[in-house]
């Protein structure tokens, strides 16, 4: 059976965006009618179709009212950075890609549900560089320990090479940008949306390597609890997400019209990012933990990340995937 696992020690502190004013974690206050508790999560998120669709919908579904739970959200550029709040008790709840699969595997969150399979990671590069081979000795920017930098080392290992053989040059997604439209790096390894930003204004800008070019591996997006986070608190969370889910689910075009919403940019945007996305319905997600299909995608991940050296050993996904809480909210 899957457990909790006790609290680990506190992390350093986060950096983050905040689009709200913050509240204490679980705090109470009587503004039902009847009385009832309403209990504030602290939701951290990034700026994407992954990252925002299901909190949006939870908005304009009246989801979270439903569950007399009342969400503050905090927008992250990446997942480590969530992963750090969590620890230092600055969140609750987050969302994290593939590439941040190594942490919650490390002991530093549990991973409460799955999301989306995303494929939109790439190796971005100059023009002129026309292949992985091409990138020996050149900079390549990356936000470390995100998405970005697996795309980028599933693509060296494919070439026969490591990041001993490129000059890596660690960016935050705030400024991988700038770095790369002014020519400061040679290459990235980075995601969508924010490449169609760099199209923009580098239309010949080259793409070396992709997510999709790994047939056979899936790259799950997920929702984290901190280890602080109670059980009955992520089980109410839960069950809002899998609501939201399957309307997203069920109505595709209206969740994008939330999330653009949400994240205040125009629908086109966002419809060109929920293309590198796949979706599941509730039941199919609580199917596929219940046979062992998402521990088989988690194990993956970390076998790969061993291989990286960001993890020493792989563990059992039972240890960071609350697969139990998933299924029994989707049952009840």
């Amino acid at each position: 059976m899957r457990s909790y696992r006790p609290a680990l020690p506190a992390l350093a502190a986060a950096v983050v965006l905040s689009l709200s004013l913050g509240a204490c974690s679980g705090g109470d206050s009587d503004d039902a009618s009847d009385g009832t508790k309403t209990t504030t999560v602290r939701f951290g998120y990034i700026a994407d179709y992954n990252g925002s669709s299901l909190l949006a919908i939870a908005d304009q579904e009246g989801l979270w009212k439903k569950a007399h739970l009342k969400a503050d959200y905090k927008t992250f550029t990446n997942g480590p950075l969530q992963i750090q709040a969590l620890g230092t008790n600055d969140l609750d709840f987050g969302y994290i890609g593939p590439g941040a699969v190594w942490l919650p595997a490390s002991g530093k969150a549990k991973i409460v549900a799955i999301d989306t399979l995303t494929y939109a990671d790439r190796v971005i590069a100059q023009p002129g560089i026309t292949s992985i081979k091409d990138l020996k000795g050149k900079k390549v920017g990356v936000p470390e320990g995100t998405s970005g930098e697996m795309v980028l080392n599933l693509a060296l290992q494919k070439a026969g090479m490591t990041e001993k053989d490129i000059k890596k040059v660690p960016l935050d997604a705030t400024t991988m940008v700038s770095a790369f439209v002014s020519g400061k790096i040679d290459a990235a390894g980075f995601w969508y949306p924010a490449i169609d930003t760099i199209k923009k204004q580098k239309p010949d800008t080259v793409e070396l390597a992709s997510t999709e070019d790994f047939t056979g591996k899936a790259f799950p997006t997920a929702f984290v609890a901190g280890q602080k986070t109670g059980s009955a608190l992520s089980a109410k969370v839960v069950k809002v997400l899998q609501e939201a889910n399957d309307y997203r689910q069920e109505h595709p075009d209206e969740s994008i019209k939330a999330a653009a919403k949400l994240l205040k940019v125009d629908e086109s945007q966002v419809k060109a990012d929920a293309s590198h996305v796949k979706t599941m319905s509730t039941a199919d997600l609580a199917a596929k933990t219940k046979d062992g299909t998402v521990d088989g995608w988690l194990k993956d991940l970390e076998d790969f990340f061993v291989s990286t050296g960001q993890l020493p050993s792989a563990k059992d996904p039972e240890t960071f995937y609350e697969g139990d809480l998933y299924t029994k909210a989707q049952a009840k």
